[in-house]
This record gives structure tokens, sequence and C-alpha cells, in this order.
């Protein structure tokens, strides 16, 4: 997995590349934990992003947590694989995705 940042004032842009699962996941919660102090809008651009696990769920839901407390989080460029992952587990009701 590869994570790009971009931080615009408060708002940041978090492009992720590859594969979220098991193994990838804590290096982009750890990203989240250290970047989101400050951020009123957080983008995470999956425009490019192959795969999605549990574990990558339970990173989403913790940073939607933490953004409903401090602004927005906005998810985009989801290919299909990924929508169909949502819808299944609810989670295209939780997140806001454009």
């Amino acid at each position: 997995m590869n994570i790009e940042k971009t931080q615009n004032a408060a708002e940041l842009e978090i492009k992720v590349r590859g594969r979220l699962d098991t193994a990838t996941a804590p290096q982009l919660e750890a990203e989240l934990k250290e970047s989101l102090s400050g951020i009123e809008k957080l983008i995470l651009d999956f425009a490019e992003l192959d795969y999605l696990s549990s574990a990558g769920l339970r990173v989403l839901l913790s940073a939607q947590k933490t953004m409903n407390k401090q602004g927005e989080m906005v998810v985009r460029g989801i290919n299909e694989t990924i929508a169909e992952i949502f819808e299944v587990t609810g989670f295209c009701d939780i997140l806001t995705i454009e």
C-alpha cells in the first residue's frame, strides 16, 4: 500500500493505492491519527485502491467517528469492487461517497 497526503489549510486529502488489508491497515491508521488534528475536511481518494478488508473498514469507521466530531469525511474514486463491499457491509449508509 502507498499513501500520499496533501494538506491545504484544514483540508486533508489522502490517496491510498494498492491493498488496504490486515497487513497495511495499521499504517493508514497511524497516518490518520498523526494527521487529523485540526482537520475539518478529510478526503480519502480510493481511485487506485485494489482491495479492502475488514481491517480496512475498521480504520474507515474510526476515521469517520473522529471526523464526525470535527468536520466531515468524504470517500471518492471507489471502483465497483469497493462499492460492493460498502453496499454489503452497510458502509454506504455511514460514509459520504462521491
